[in-house]
């Protein structure tokens, strides 16, 4: 069988694919449409391919759309180091500079939404307008972490067992990332994945080194909690976000339940929206893509939402 490589996540459809160079690294990017930049950021453990519904339904609306995968993922450049949150949206502020923008639409899933909501407060000139999916902001989700031991931190068993050395990526990646395709099933409403989806994630996610990389992420948000990088960054994130914010939520949703994603509003001082999807989990824009998309677009739409 050969060894998988970056081209797997090379997957046609009605977008273009390249490569951008940001910051300190090379990133792969999705794009179609023409019109404002929407940035879609996806979470673990997929890669730009969880927004191929949005990259039909934004420019079909009028928006230049642009799904990339994550330092780390996919055909984006693997570095050893710089899987913190200030450090990756310092990459994708300067991947939008590097689209030609000064701005954009931010649309976060999971990690790309923590992503988002530290781009938010890191650099607030790049984000005209913050969209997160099943993403808490991340002070809130520390706080149901340390407060609702049968509840938030219970779902996040995951998380903390991502901390031992190296016996993770192997868990993850053996027998074809089986574990991967358990993941995605656990934390989805019913019914999702099918079966290609569920293999295209987990061929992906065996790309040499994405595992490793992957679980960097979850390494740095534990650990930073004891260090003075991580102290540094709650301070940061007390600043409120002073752009129009949706915040968008599935019913079922397992792996972040929605009571920790209620509350985030706290931190944002700009309109803001709360919408809970019904009948899906972790997964809203994959799961029931025309509910996700008609409420995306309706807000992108409105020129002064919630005032």
């Amino acid at each position: 069988m050969a060894r998988p490589d970056e081209s797997l996540a090379r997957l046609d459809g009605p977008w273009s694919h390249r490569s951008v160079h940001a910051g300190n690294g090379m990133f792969h990017v999705v794009e179609a449409g023409d019109g404002p930049l929407v940035l879609l950021l996806h979470g673990f453990p997929q890669f730009w391919w969880t927004w191929r519904h949005q990259l039909v339904s934004l420019p079909a609306a009028g928006y230049r759309a642009v799904a990339v995968d994550l330092r780390g993922y996919g055909a984006s450049d693997k570095p050893p180091r710089g899987y913190d949150l200030p450090t990756l949206a310092g990459n994708m502020a300067g991947l939008i500079r590097a689209m030609g923008e000064t701005c954009a639409i931010v649309v976060g899933h999971d990690w790309g939404g923590l992503v988002a909501w530290t781009m938010g407060a890191m650099d607030p000139k790049a984000v005209r307008r913050l969209v997160t999916v099943s993403a808490p902001h991340p002070l809130r989700l520390r706080q149901a972490m340390l407060t609702d031991p049968f509840g938030q931190l219970k779902a996040s068993a995951h998380l903390l067992g991502f901390q031992l050395p190296l016996l993770p990526e192997r868990r993850l990646t053996r027998d074809g990332a089986a574990r991967v395709g358990r993941l995605l099933e656990a934390w989805s409403g019913p019914a999702w994945p099918e079966e290609d989806v569920s293999r295209t994630y987990r061929d992906v996610f065996g790309i040499p080194t994405v595992a490793h990389c992957a679980l960097e992420y979850h390494r740095w948000f534990i650990r930073s909690q004891f260090r003075p990088d991580g102290m540094r960054y709650r301070a940061l994130m007390r600043t409120e976000l002073e752009m129009p914010t949706l915040q968008m939520h599935g019913s079922l949703d397992t792996c972040m339940l929605p009571r920790t994603a209620q509350g985030s509003g706290r931190y944002v001082a700009a309109p803001y929206r709360w919408r809970l999807i019904e009948g899906t989990g972790h997964f809203p824009h994959e799961e029931r893509p025309e509910s996700f998309d008609a409420e995306l677009l309706g807000w992108l739409a409105d020129s002064e939402p919630d005032r």
